[in-house]
Parts: structure tokens; C-alpha cells; sequence
């Protein structure tokens, strides 16, 4: 049998999965797997604070910075070693054409944006939270969120200039 904070907490998850799962895949610079990994963590955090959580009206963002926490608490752990595709993955469908590589310039360029920048950009620009909410999420004051959006921006162009750059001159 099946209780009410259980059925709560499904068809929250039900709900909510697939908009967590878009933003993980955004913070790992399109690693399906690894994103996979970030929304299991998430949704099991949730589960265990559920009942703090469903009294509060703030269920998605609470599971958005756990979402954000995971993916950057992964990231400063040194001793753990992410295994790294060198083929294409066939079991993932990929988008055709210019669209494909445009993705690929993108997801490339945030790859290499330190931890902090890429899950600001992330939050901003693909999530379109506001720099109090990102703030909030990432545990950190506005000035912070300001400040690295700046530097990723910076970054990013330099990258994604670069990058098509050298796609112009394979031409």
C-alpha cells in the first residue's frame, strides 16, 4: 500500500523528472549517463527530505539546487576518475546537419568553463532563472552569480569564436 507522502513524492517525480533531466544534461555538457547519475542523486535527496519539502511551496527549487549541488559536489571530488566516451555513442539520437555541429561548438565550449561558470550559464541562459534564483540555487550572493556569469561569457565567446574558426577554415 501505497502512503499519501509516497504518492505525493510520485507524482512530483513524475511531473518534474524529464525538466530535471534537460537541465543535468546542460550541466554536463550533454553526457546523458552522467546526467542520468545527477537526477538519481537529486531525486533520492528529495525523497528523504520529502516531508520537510511538501510543506513548503518551493518543491522544484529545492530539487533544482540539489540538482545544481550534486553536479558541482561531483565535480570538486578529485579521486573520482569519469570514464570518457572516444567514439560516438549510438544509443543516444543526435540532431542532423548544421544543427548537430552547432550543438556539439556549444556543449564543447561549456565543457570547458570551470564548474561554477558552467552551472551559472546553465541556470541563466538555458534554465532562464533570474540571478537571485541562481544565487539561491548555487548557495552563493548575487555579485558571485554576476561576476561568473561575466567570465563565462568572456570565455564562451573566445571559445565558440574560436571554434568557428577553425570550422571556416576546414571549408
Amino acid at each position: 500500500m501505497v502512503s499519501d507522502r509516497d504518492a505525493e513524492y510520485l507524482e512530483y517525480m513524475t511531473a518534474h523528472r524529464g525538466r530535471m533531466l534537460r537541465t543535468a544534461r546542460l550541466l554536463t555538457a550533454g553526457d546523458t549517463h552522467w546526467a542520468e547519475d545527477l537526477v538519481q542523486v537529486a531525486l533520492t535527496r528529495l525523497y528523504v527530505h520529502w516531508s520537510k519539502v511538501r510543506k513548503e511551496d518551493g518543491a522544484a527549487r529545492y530539487a533544482d539546487r540539489i540538482l545544481v549541488n550534486a553536479f558541482l559536489d561531483e565535480r570538486r571530488r578529485m579521486w573520482r576518475r569519469r570514464e570518457s566516451a572516444t567514439e560516438q555513442l549510438y544509443d543516444a539520437a543526435t540532431p542532423t546537419g548544421q544543427d548537430q555541429a552547432e550543438r556539439l561548438t556549444v556543449l564543447g565550449a561549456l565543457a570547458k568553463l570551470p564548474r561554477r561558470q558552467h552551472a551559472v550559464v546553465v541556470l541563466r541562459y538555458f534554465r532562464d532563472f533570474d540571478v537571485h534564483t541562481t544565487a539561491e540555487l548555487m548557495g552563493c550572493s548575487e555579485g558571485t552569480v554576476k561576476s561568473q556569469t561575466s567570465r563565462a561569457l568572456s570565455t564562451m565567446r573566445d571559445l565558440l569564436h574560436d571554434s568557428l574558426e577553425t570550422m571556416e577554415s576546414l571549408r
